[in-house]
């Protein structure tokens, strides 16, 4: 089974556009609101792709309570933790002529001391019976700096593996508190290390007692890195759509083969990059096209030489 926690989640609401122009008052057909965060997401994707898997979360006030009938809706087993502060939103702006997506994140409240208890309760409650854990999202501003170690301790004591997907501070929280796999993006790799190479930046996290780092290239495809390796995979032709989500569908694609036994490098570096790229042809995050298969044929894998074009994420 793969156990995610989503630490700060959302109501994630998606409007497509002919054309975003800024400053512009914008007509658009029905949005969509479904639960998110990227916790969840990686949960609805594996679920989606026959995984076994139990998401953690929190939900509080109108939009948690739109985010739970929603993820109730979907059929991804979960456990939502009652909070006092309402859930934030994610708004996405897709613009359909150019091909790219604006997003708004609000932050999100911090909860109690005591929710956070008993959101860790119930983790620890759910991981005997867990392969992997994956910790995946933001932390809300004035989230304790202990919750990320003793989720990954935790783990660790019980022999659980964890992939960790955070950003800024946290994500070096989760390299030194012995966290197996982290997928940073090349932006939150420099902001965490002050690294600008981005294999230098992943073999930072390495030396902290990382065993893989999974670093996406947005349209130049993802890197592999290990401390004795560096592998590249990426499409010859990128692929234009929503890249809401493709972080998580890659994400997801790890805990499924880490669940399943697998932990060879390039074996993962294919199926996340495949699984990522399939992502950006859907309309929501939490999903990948059926055609992932035919995208991971279509990969071309090999060792990382740092080539960078103008439009690289």
């Amino acid at each position: 089974m793969i156990l995610t926690v989503t630490p700060n989640p959302a109501l994630d609401l998606t409007w497509h556009l002919d054309r975003l122009t800024p400053g512009e008052t914008h007509r658009a057909d029905a949005g969509a609101a479904q639960a998110g965060g990227k916790g969840l997401n990686v949960a609805r994707v594996a679920h989606a792709q026959g995984a076994s898997v139990l998401a953690v979360s929190t939900a509080g006030g109108r939009t948690g309570i739109e985010l739970a009938a929603e993820l109730a809706a979907s059929g991804v087993p979960h456990r939502l933790v009652p909070v006092a502060a309402a859930t934030r939103r994610s708004i996405a702006l897709v613009d359909q002529e150019l091909g790219d997506t604006t997003i708004v994140n609000e932050r999100g409240v911090n909860p109690t001391d005591a929710e956070w208890v008993t959101l860790v309760g119930e983790v620890v409650d759910a991981l005997p019976g867990a392969q992997v854990l994956v910790i995946s999202g933001s932390l809300p501003p004035g989230a304790p700096e202990t919750l990320l170690p003793l989720l990954i301790g935790t783990a660790r004591d019980a022999g659980v593996p964890v992939i960790a997907d955070t950003s800024g501070p946290a994500l070096l929280l989760a390299a030194d508190a012995g966290a197996s796999v982290l997928k940073p993006n090349a932006a939150e790799l420099v902001e965490a290390t002050g690294i600008a190479d981005p294999v230098d930046g992943a073999r930072s996290l390495i030396a902290r007692g990382v065993d893989l780092v999974l670093l996406s290239l947005g349209a130049d495809g993802m890197l592999a890195v290990t401390a004795s390796d560096v592998r590249h995979a990426r499409l010859e032709t990128p692929l234009t759509g929503n890249p809401t989500g493709a972080g998580d569908a890659a994400v997801a694609a790890c805990a499924v083969l880490y669940a399943d036994g697998v932990r060879d490098p390039e074996t993962i570096l294919r199926r996340a990059t495949a699984w990522s790229a399939a992502a950006v042809l859907m309309p929501l995050a939490g999903e990948i096209s059926d055609d992932w298969e035919a995208l991971e044929q279509r990969l071309l894998v090999a060792p990382f030489t740092p080539v960078f074009r103008e439009d690289s994420l």
